[in-house]
């Protein structure tokens, strides 16, 4: 309506009349509406409406711009209105974050874990299965290490083809063995190097190596010393949702078992692991005898120090050790094995084999005594070094009654050539 006003006004302006904004306002709408027009000119009485008042309106003219101010109505129900203005509403505060993360779980970086060491990584991917996928911390702890040992597999595979093809090649393996080790305690260095060098050429023409059986070891020992310590800072903070995140009698995964099941399951289960994994041609040689004893003892040595552990690192070994225990069995199938090229084991029976299987004390004594035959020809040796280097640093030794190098006398020359 203003706009409008405005073009009547302009009109009149141009056409030299004066008119008021109240005959405008009323030609515009037909409303009873006040306004004031502030211009120059002189003042005069403005026209009156249902409600006498006094006005102040100035004249337009034609050079001057018109500058239009409403008014409020002076009717009774726009001044109830004004009686009656509402409170300006406040002023919006932003709220805090912990408020908005209230009853979310802090964030590994804010508890200082996590990182891009190989510590770092097993605890982000911990926090990436338990926040996106929403799973109990035992869950994440199994899911985890299915994953691992999933990547190993093709390790796994590799290594149970060389051990199969040394299992095999065994009875070649143990005679060339007996001979090297014979010449070692007689202390002939030489047939001792023969020999070993005729089982490294044999073990070349059957396409064997002793270090492919060792590829899973030190494949999963950089993995088992990064999920421990990952596991164990998390426990150590603590993360608090690991407190919950257990199940049957272990609900609390920050502290150790209190009814000491997942370390005595742990070191079953390791037991029942390297009984059945471990096999017979990487085992059986008699300079190995020491090792499978010692790792048959590794379970019950391991004991004293697992029922210390928090049960996030117990439950880690246990369903590490699960997955061995079935990795070996899923891979005896003779379907498996053909599927994978693995050559089928042979059956030798131990009365054929050149080295005859011992008891435990007769072969702690034999590798007792092995181990003592090679210090002495190690210090052997070693002495001869020395008396070596010795004699051609330092003055002539005599060995010898008479010096052959020495002038002899005359009368002895004619004495010799009469006889």
């Amino acid at each position: 309506m203003l706009s409008r006003a405005g073009r009547i006004l302009a009109r009149s302006s141009l056409s030299g009349k004066i008119s008021t904004i109240q005959e405008l306002a009323v030609t515009g709408s037909g409303a009873n509406r006040c306004y004031h027009i502030a211009a120059c000119g002189s003042r005069f009485e403005g026209l009156n409406t249902n409600k006498v008042m006094k006005w102040q309106n100035r004249f337009v003219h034609p050079a001057m711009a018109a500058v239009l101010v409403r008014n409020i109505s002076t009717n009774d129900a726009d001044k109830s209105l004004l009686e009656h203005i509402p409170e300006p509403p406040p002023i919006p505060v932003a709220p805090e974050v912990a408020d908005l993360v209230a009853g979310a779980e802090p964030t590994f970086a804010s508890l200082g874990l996590g990182g891009w060491s190989p510590v770092g990584m097993v605890q982000n991917c911990m926090e990436f299965l338990h926040i996106t996928a929403d799973l109990p911390w035992w869950g994440c702890i199994a899911i985890g290490t299915v994953c691992v040992r999933m990547l190993l597999f093709p390790l796994v595979i590799a290594s149970q083809r060389n051990a199969a093809k040394m299992n095999n090649n065994m009875p070649q393996m143990q005679v060339l063995q007996m001979k090297m080790t014979e010449a070692r305690q007689a202390g002939n260095a030489i047939d001792s190097a023969r020999y070993a060098q005729e089982m490294v050429q044999f073990m070349k023409e059957k396409d064997l190596n002793p270090l492919k059986n060792m590829l899973v070891p030190l494949a999963q020992a950089p993995i088992f010393i990064s999920f421990f310590m990952g596991l164990r800072q998390m426990a150590n903070v603590p993360v608090d949702s690991l407190r919950e995140g257990g199940l049957f009698w272990f609900p609390d995964l920050t502290i150790c078992d209190q009814f000491y099941a997942l370390p005595i399951i742990t070191s079953i289960t390791m037991f029942l692991t390297i009984e059945l994994g471990t096999d017979s041609a990487r085992m059986s040689a008699a300079n190995m005898q020491t090792v499978r004893y010692v790792l048959r003892a590794m379970p019950l040595f391991i004991l004293p120090f697992t029922i210390n552990f928090p049960g996030a690192i117990c439950l880690y070994w246990v369903f590490s050790n699960f997955f061995s225990l079935v990795q070996v069995g899923f891979l005896r199938i003779p379907a498996v094995r053909d599927y994978f090229k693995i050559d089928r084991l042979i059956t030798h029976k131990p009365e054929t084999l050149p080295i005859k299987k011992k008891k435990f004390a007769e072969g702690v004594k034999e590798s007792w005594t092995n181990m003592k035959i090679t210090r002495e020809l190690e210090e052997r040796t070693r002495i001869d070094e020395i008396s070596f280097q010795k004699a051609g640093k330092g003055p002539l030794v005599k060995t010898y009654k008479y010096d052959p190098t020495a002038p002899r006398p005359a009368g002895n020359a004619i004495n010799a050539k009469k006889r």
